[in-house]
C-alpha cells in the first residue's frame, strides 16, 4: 500500500509567529521525527494570505494578519524545514482552511483503493479538519489518519474536539 503523508501548514506564524501557542511549539519535535521517519510521499501544504488579509472575510473575523506570502511567518518553521530538506516533498499553496486543490492532485496521482493518507500539523480543529474532512469525502474508502500527537490546536479544548470529529466522520485517530 501506498503511503502519503499530509504536513498541513506547519509554518512560523503558527508555530512561534502571530498565532503561534505552546501547544503548537511543543509538537515540533514529533513532526520533525514523524517526517524523517516517513517511507512514502510527503505534501506540505501552505496557509497562503497576500497583503489584503485584513478585507478578506477571514481576515473580518480573524482581525490578525498571518502567513502572509514572502514574510517570515509565511515559511515553515525551521527545525520541520530542516527535517523536510532531508526528504522529497511537494508544496501546496491554500487561501483558505481546506486545500481543493489537495484531492485532486492525490486522486489525479494515487490509485486510492491502495493509498493510506496521514496527517499532521496545526491548526488540528481548523486547517487539519478541514483537509482531513475534504479528502475523507473524496475518498469515503480511502484509510485515513491523523496522528493526534503530531497536531495542536487553537487550545487544548478546540483540538480535543476537532480529533472527536474526525473520528466520528472514521478518520482513524492514531
Amino acid at each position: 500500500m501506498k503511503k502519503v503523508l499530509i504536513v498541513v501548514d506547519m509554518q512560523k506564524d503558527f508555530v512561534d509567529g502571530a498565532l503561534g501557542t505552546a501547544e503548537a511549539v511543543s509538537i515540533v519535535e514529533g513532526v520533525c521525527k514523524k517526517i524523517e521517519n516517513f517511507d512514502g510521499d510527503i505534501f506540505v501544504t501552505y496557509d497562503t494570505h497576500f497583503e489584503n488579509y485584513m478585507e478578506s472575510a477571514e481576515g473580518k473575523k480573524l482581525p490578525v494578519p498571518h502567513c502572509i506570502k514572502g514574510t517570515d511567518g509565511w515559511k515553515l518553521d525551521k527545525k520541520v524545514q530542516r527535517a523536510l530538506d532531508k526528504k522529497v516533498y511537494r508544496e501546496i499553496e491554500k487561501i483558505t482552511f481546506g486545500s481543493v486543490s489537495l484531492p485532486h492532485i492525490l486522486g489525479k496521482e494515487y490509485d486510492m483503493n491502495d493509498t493510506e493518507i496521514e496527517l499532521i500539523g496545526l491548526c488540528t480543529d481548523i486547517c487539519v479538519v478541514s483537509n482531513a474532512l475534504l479528502l475523507k469525502a473524496s475518498f469515503p474508502e480511502a484509510p485515513i489518519s491523523v496522528d493526534a500527537s503530531c497536531c495542536a490546536g487553537v487550545t487544548p479544548e478546540s483540538h480535543n474536539a476537532a480529533l472527536q470529529t474526525m473520528k466520528m466522520c472514521q478518520i482513524d485517530i492514531i
